[in-house]
């Protein structure tokens, strides 16, 4: 009798948190990188948290996690991972930050799709809360708009190419109308950009340059620089033609200073006539 209504008791409990399909996943994931050291009390709150992101990180690269997964209650990953639950929320908030996980209602976390639109976004989001400067925002424009020039000098189509030269050309004819130049300005960059034929930096590029579009918007009115940015772009377009990623680069370059040098001037200066 005791032993029949211990049995029909077991059947209607759930099983242990500590055997649910995520701890298989934090074990098996243990079998190939070394264990972090989440007990004893020694480690900072935040290395916990830092710890515990990278392991959900890796579980993602390898394949145990994947876009749509719905991750376990914080109770069960707590057990999981064998911590309390307020290095495990820093580490949940961190890796939505990032655009890795969504929060969901209930509480519960899925794995994102990890497009590069999305995580461009997720790009966008996190720049608009930090201190904006142009000097930090032309910085990074450098460092990933060479390469993508560089890039498509060297896998762009000889149609892409002669796309992009159109574009330039075509610039011309809207020096006097910088809203129009704004728009065929978005399309020569983004088809220099599709040219390089990486997605990831293609997504980050476009980030940067909507960074800037509400103060580009000054410095488009003031009278000589459509015209040299035009030119620009021309320089850029020829190089590109040719194939010399070189020539490219070195004009591309050119092309940003002054599109820095003309932006940091209109915001000394809004007011014009």
């Amino acid at each position: 009798m005791n032993m029949s209504k211990s049995a029909s008791e077991s059947d209607t409990q759930p099983s242990p948190p500590s055997r649910d399909a995520f701890s298989v996943l934090v074990s098996q994931q243990g079998q190939t990188a070394p264990a972090p050291e989440f007990g004893g009390g020694t480690l900072e709150r935040r290395s916990i948290a830092e710890q515990v992101a990278n392991r959900i990180m890796s579980m993602i690269k390898s394949g145990n996690l994947k876009s749509g997964d719905r991750l376990p209650t914080e109770q069960q990953m707590g057990i999981a991972f064998g911590i309390s639950r307020p290095p495990l929320r820093e580490a949940l908030k961190a890796l939505t930050l990032m655009g890795v996980l969504a929060s969901r209602q209930g509480g519960r976390y899925t794995v994102t799709d990890l497009s590069p639109s999305r995580m461009a976004s997720t790009l966008n989001n996190m720049l608009a809360v930090t201190d904006y400067t142009v000097e930090r925002q032309f910085e990074a424009r450098t460092v990933v708009d060479l390469e993508l020039v560089r890039f498509c000098a060297q896998r762009a189509s000889m149609d892409l190419r002669h796309r992009i030269m159109t574009l330039a050309k075509d610039g011309h004819a809207f020096e006097n109308d910088p809203v129009a130049f704004r728009l065929l300005d978005i399309e020569f960059h983004q088809a220099i950009n599709s040219g390089a034929n990486n997605d990831v930096l293609q997504a980050l590029a476009q980030g940067l340059y909507d960074l800037g579009l509400d103060v580009r918007r000054l410095a488009s009115e003031v009278p000589g620089v459509i015209a040299k940015s035009v030119s620009q772009h021309i320089a850029v377009a020829e190089a590109l033609l040719a194939g010399d990623a070189d020539r490219a680069v070195a004009a591309y370059r050119a092309h940003l200073e002054h599109v820095r040098d003309s932006t940091i001037q209109s915001m000394a200066n809004p007011k014009r006539s």
